[in-house]
């Protein structure tokens, strides 16, 4: 007999399984089609990981600095495989918790590759053929969420071969470090990475055809980024892309070309290539019930309430034609599941949707940047307060960085903000709120912030715009 549901979720993402989670809590019946493991990329391949090598490198990099603090440490014996052990072991406790709110809440997981297929003539429910190891099973349900995510990007002329030339995902997974290392990339995962490596003593350079570090943050940010990675002593070759390479006995010979065609050879013993990221829309029955998709970016099109064309069929997360972000896919699969019970909201704001770059300093950022702010017809106003003359970034050692606010001069609404330096990450989070509440320079600037503290320079920020900071 046909298994039918409420919901049917293809793929256990970040969105995928937290969509699920939230129809559960609303009383649907759900199941949820997977064919790797719940918690997708991010979980197993991205986000956790990452993060948590990261923190083994930020605890490295303040004990290698540790004498300005009046602590001399001798000895000093960093282990790259033991902080890469303790990644998995990170992202597997969340794995299970996962894996128990799934249960708790009742949902079926369905472990093989789904495929959409024609909906039901009679009963019009769609359907989703299942291949998994026990074979093939064809389930049926009144809605479908596409949440199939992405995977890496290579690049033709830099096959991957997972060793030498390799993505995040096996860098993730490697535990003996190199001596020197090319990354193809000054995007969120190139710099995390350039900074992880840096920190560890390998030899770092980052290749990036854009003019600069993170070309989609604002930037002043993205010039301070490469300023202090400099000061690292990574080199930073922007405005440069590949052409070739050869391998001399172990060691690449890597020759790059600049906008106007002046070439160079550097030397490298791997390549990480970090890209970008492809939708994963390939075999998934899109062509069978034609969904529409981007002819340039092949990403799934989908309004504002993340419906496709086809009826009660949607598409969230990396899929789709929205930023990839985990946080984005998972505020997305909580829309739909509530809009699907009944629960009216208003669609989501794209505008509101932060960015989160974890190398250090931290990068982060939400709404427009000053040059898009301008562009889009904005009489723009800049308000900037510097981590140097924050008491809690001073007492940290923490100063390099500052806070940014754009805001429209006729009525101090904000239109972005723009954070790099100690937890950017965290202190986002307060201009998302204000972006959300359609809230003013002036209230930000009212509002009354525990001393000492980081966050009190996103209130100087907004003195800032009012020409009323206190500390600059």
């Amino acid at each position: 007999m046909i298994e039918e549901y409420d919901l049917i979720i293809l793929g256990g993402g970040p969105g995928g399984y937290v969509a699920a989670i939230r129809g559960a809590q609303l009383g649907m019946k759900v199941a949820v089609v997977e064919k790797e493991a719940i918690g997708g990329t991010c979980l197993h391949h991205g986000c956790i990981p990452s993060k948590a090598i990261i923190r083994s490198a930020e605890v490295l990099s303040l004990i290698q600095g540790s004498e300005a603090f009046g602590i001399k440490v001798a000895h000093i014996q960093p282990d790259f495989g033991a902080a890469v052990d303790r990644s998995q072991k990170v992202l597997s406790k969340l794995h299970r918790g996962v894996l128990h709110l799934m249960k708790k809440a009742q949902i079926q997981i369905i472990s093989g590759r789904g495929k959409l297929l024609a909906a039901d003539q009679r009963t019009q429910l769609h359907q989703i053929e299942v291949s998994g190891s026990d074979g093939i099973r064809v389930i049926k349900g009144k809605t479908i969420i596409i949440a199939t995510g992405s995977r890496v990007r290579s690049l033709p002329n830099l096959p991957l071969d997972g060793s030498r030339i390799f993505s995040s995902d096996e860098a993730l997974l490697r535990k003996n470090l190199p001596k020197s290392i090319v990354i193809v990339g000054g995007g969120a995962i190139g710099v995390e990475f350039a900074y992880i490596y840096s920190v560890y003593g390998v030899k770092v350079t980052i290749v990036e055809w854009a003019a600069s570090l993170l070309p989609m943050e604002d930037a002043e940010v993205s010039n301070l980024l490469e300023r202090s990675f400099k000061k690292r002593k990574i080199k930073v070759l922007t405005g440069q892309s590949i052409t070739s390479f050869s391998d001399q006995e172990g060691v690449f010979d890597i020759e790059l070309e600049d906008s106007s065609g002046k070439k160079s050879i550097i030397s490298s013993e791997v390549i990480l290539v970090a890209v970008g990221r492809a939708p994963n829309v390939e075999d998934i029955g899109l062509e069978t019930l034609k969904i529409d998709c981007d002819d340039q970016t092949k990403t799934i099109k989908v309004g504002e309430q993340m419906q496709t064309n086809i009826e009660r069929i949607y598409a969230i997360g990396d899929v789709t034609n929205r930023p990839a972000l985990a946080h984005g896919a998972m505020a997305q699969g909580v829309y739909v599941s509530e809009s699907l019970a009944g629960i009216v909201r208003a669609p989501l704001a794209m505008n509101a949707v932060p960015s989160a770059v974890y190398c250090h300093p931290q990068v982060a950022s939400v709404g427009l940047t000053e040059d898009k702010a301008k562009a889009a017809g904005h009489q723009v106003k800049v308000g900037k307060f510097p981590l140097s003359a924050n008491g809690k970034a001073i007492a940290l050692g923490e100063t390099e960085g500052f806070v940014k606010m754009v805001t429209d001069e006729k009525n101090n609404e904000i239109l972005g903000a723009h954070i790099i330096g100690a937890e950017a990450t965290e202190l986002i989070s307060e201009f998302v709120l204000a972006l959300t509440l359609e809230a003013t320079a002036a209230e930000l600037k009212q509002t009354i912030h525990p001393h000492p503290t980081l966050s009190e320079a996103v209130m100087e920020a907004g003195g800032a715009i009012l020409g009323e900071a206190i500390h600059s």
